[in-house]
This record gives structure tokens, C-alpha cells and sequence, in this order.
């Protein structure tokens, strides 16, 4: 692992601050949330949205930008403009069948999109659990459902079943979906995989296709939890992973459920009336080991990698100042990043994950996120990152910018679009270092 340097707030990480330095922390969390969105917005021609993806997906375009410097490449050639000896960690989360579709009597259609388990809320759990479980569910056509219960029947391992969802309490714009079904041994998981539909990106502005089930999966997921992809992910083929391989560049895993969330829109003025979607992501001990180890250039593959990685570092703040915390205590929030002075250095804080791992007998670290990615952010864990082309005035815009600089995004934007990139979920890709 690379130490890098201290905090941009901090002109010595493990100094105690003064009031001088707390002042300008706070003008400058008020200079990131007062950045207009509208200034992260660029023209994006809607037959420059891919609906599908390539036949051959590592041969999409790739864009290499290394240090404000751009080539044009084919993304296969990746494992050779990886640095040497550089650590690959992709998101293994594979995207579940989240949209369930209920026909009324009346004849109206009603959709309800799983987000995320509220009971039980392990993911693991919920997707073994047999009979009920329940859901905070987005409702399509809600107002056709006024009271009782929806059903439909599903044919699962030669069994015919009942499905029945009822609607419970109202968080936001979202419902508690209480499912309940019969027939033998029947998992909740098999039900979603017979009756459930892959919910491809609204901007898509397609039905899903049969086709999707396999496209709009990376050819690593093995983790089910997620309502959208990774889609920087999905441009690697197996042959590929085996020449990074055969180039020493190493490969690991980490999981990181990518909720509804990621397809919000920025509606405020300015980023700060904006409120981050809450993440689970799940990072194994010999990961953190080996990030608190290695010498060698980290590298994310997409944006939820590099938002659960760059996360960890203000978990082990959190555990520096509190060993004993746990449950919410250890989320990271919003803004955290911009407010809490830096002590440690990097791999001060992972080795506090660590610790707290062998303090509670778990081989992997469960942990929610918040966080919020923009312009004066610091990147701490990684030196690279492979992702896609975004929505303009989006979140991962504002990360891309914080990773590329405010003056380098744009001039790269422009050189896609001039270049005949394709952009979003099935478009093209880039590889970014420093």
C-alpha cells in the first residue's frame, strides 16, 4: 500500500488542530456544498445513450487519461495500461430480479421494485428465507392499490405457488412490502428468479430484454444484493481477467449492493441540498491486510468499488476515536470527509478495522455508506479507477471531477463526445491514473 499524503485540511495528519484550522475546514465544506450542480452538466445527445451493450464487450472504446493526458484505446487493452504490479478490486455484487409485477382484478398493472431486505435485513438471509420476508419497496401504480393484498402464481422447482405481497408502513417515497408464500422449501431467491424481472437504468427508456439478464451482469457477480450494476464491471470478459493474470496484476473482491439510489438526480442548486443514498458494502479482512501491506497502485473498478474503499479510511477514524463502536456509530456519512479533522494516516486506519475484526471474531467488515464524493475530496485508498461515461449534473460526475480535477472532466467529456464514445450503463469506457 502507497501511503498517501495527509488531508487537504490537514498540513500534518496526526497534528491536533487549532480553532484557526476547524474555521477553515468549515469555509471549506461550505465551498463544496455551495457548488452548483448546473456547472457539472454537458450536452448528451440521446443517440449517444448505448441500449445495448457490444456483442464483444472488451472491445468497446476506452478512454485513457493519465495525468491530464488522453488516448483512445480498446478496452482489452486495459491489463497492459494498468500500472505494474497494480491491484484490480472489483465489486462481485450481482444484480437481483428486483422488479415484481401484480396484475389487480381490476386489470391495472401494479410494480413493486425491491430496494432493499427490511426483514430480515441480511442480505444473505432474506434471499434464503421461506414463507415471508419483507422488503422497502418502491410501488409503480400506487394509487391503483388502495388496500388488501396482491397475488400472482409462479411455477418454482415444479411447484405451483402462491405469491402474495401487502402493503405495510410508508417511509419516504418508498413502502414496506410484506411478502408471504407457500410451497415446499421454496426460497425467496427462486421466487424472484421465476417471477422477477432485471431492472435495467430508466434512462434506457426500454422494457427489459431477455438479453439483459446476462448483459447487464459483470462475468464476476456472484454476490446477489443489487437493483442496479456496477457497469464499469461489465466490459470484462473472462479471457481478459486471465491476462491480467498473466501480467502479475492482482485481482480482488469486495461487495458493495448498489441501490435505486445511484440513478438520482442532483434536483437542488447547489450539491449541498443534496442527500446521498445509503449503501451496504461488505470488505473482507484479508483485503484490508493486504491494502495495509502492499506496495503496489490500487485501482477500482467503478464507482461503487472506489466509494467503499475510499470509506474505509473514515471508518477507522471512527474506531480511532471510539474502538467500542458499532451499528450506526460506524456509518459514514454524508459530508464526514469535509468536517472531521484527519489524525491518522491510512494505514493507521485500516489497521483499526483490523483490530476491530479480531476484536469481534468476524473475517469480514459489514458497513454502510454515505458518502458523498466531489470536488476537494481526497482520495486516500486508491490511484486509479476503470469506469463508464455518466449522467451529466449526477454524483458521479462530481467524483469523476474530484478524481480528475474541476478543469480536467470537462476537456475529457468533450473529447469523448467528439470521438464517438458512447455513453452510460452499456456504453464505453475509461481508465483514469495518476
Amino acid at each position: 500500500m502507497v501511503e498517501r499524503s495527509s488531508h487537504t485540511f490537514c498540513s500534518n495528519p496526526i497534528s491536533i488542530l487549532s480553532k484557526n484550522d476547524y474555521l477553515c475546514i468549515m469555509t471549506t465544506l461550505d465551498d463544496i456544498r455551495n457548488l452548483r450542480i448546473s456547472d457539472y452538466d454537458y450536452p448528451l445527445p440521446d443517440e449517444r445513450i448505448a441500449r445495448h451493450p457490444l456483442e464483444q464487450r472488451e472491445q468497446c472504446k476506452l478512454l485513457f487519461w493519465r495525468q491530464g493526458h488522453i488516448e483512445d484505446h480498446r478496452f482489452s487493452d486495459v491489463p497492459r495500461l494498468l500500472p505494474e504490479g497494480a491491484m484490480l478490486i472489483y465489486n462481485n455484487t450481482r444484480v437481483i430480479n428486483a422488479r415484481l409485477r401484480f396484475r389487480k382484478d381490476t386489470g391495472s398493472m401494479i410494480e413493486i421494485f425491491c430496494l432493499e431486505p427490511e426483514s430480515p435485513r441480511d442480505y444473505q438471509l432474506i434471499f434464503q428465507t421461506t414463507g415471508h420476508c419483507s422488503w422497502n419497496c418502491l410501488v409503480g401504480n400506487s394509487k391503483r392499490w388502495k388496500q388488501g393484498s396482491l397475488s400472482c402464481m409462479v411455477e418454482v422447482d415444479g411447484q405451483t405457488v402462491t405469491l402474495r405481497a401487502t402493503r405495510g408502513e410508508r417511509r419516504g417515497n418508498a413502502w414496506i412490502i410484506d411478502f408471504d408464500w407457500n410451497g415446499h422449501n421454496v426460497t425467496f431467491a427462486s421466487l424472484l428468479d421465476a417471477v422477477g424481472v432485471i431492472p435495467i437504468p430508466p434512462y434506457l427508456n426500454r422494457d427489459t430484454e431477455a438479453s439483459d439478464s446476462v448483459d447487464y451482469q459483470t462475468v464476476y457477480s456472484h454476490i446477489d444484493g443489487s437493483v442496479a450494476a456496477p457497469t464499469a464491471g461489465l466490459h470484462f470478459t473472462d479471457q481478459l481477467l486471465a491476462e491480467c493474470d498473466r501480467l502479475g496484476i492482482a485481482r480482488r473482491e469486495l461487495t458493495l449492493h448498489v441501490g435505486a439510489g445511484t440513478f438520482q438526480p442532483v434536483k437542488s442548486e447547489h450539491i449541498g441540498e443534496h442527500e446521498m443514498h445509503h449503501e451496504v458494502f461488505a470488505v473482507p479482512r484479508s483485503l484490508l491486510v493486504e491494502l495495509i501491506e502492499a506496495r503496489r497502485p490500487v485501482v477500482a473498478v467503478g464507482t461503487t468499488s472506489v466509494r467503499t474503499l475510499e470509506s474505509l479510511y473514515y471508518v477507522g477514524q471512527i474506531l480511532a476515536e471510539n474502538p467500542e463502536a458499532q451499528g450506526d456509530e460506524l456509518t459514514v456519512r454524508q459530508w464526514m470527509p469535509y468536517t472531521t479533522p484527519c489524525r491518522i494516516g491510512t494505514g493507521e486506519a485500516l489497521q483499526h478495522i483490523v483490530d476491530h475484526l479480531d476484536r469481534t471474531g468476524a473475517q469480514t467488515y459489514l458497513g454502510t455508506t454515505q458518502l458523498m464524493i466531489a470536488p476537494g475530496f481526497e482520495y486516500r485508498i486508491i490511484q486509479g479507477m476503470i469506469t463508464n461515461f455518466h449522467q451529466p449534473q449526477s454524483t458521479l460526475l462530481l467524483l469523476v471531477s474530484a478524481f480528475v480535477g474541476q478543469k480536467q472532466w470537462r476537456p475529457m467529456y468533450d473529447h469523448a463526445l467528439a470521438s464517438g464514445y458512447r455513453f452510460l450503463s452499456y456504453g464505453d469506457g475509461s481508465l483514469l491514473l495518476r
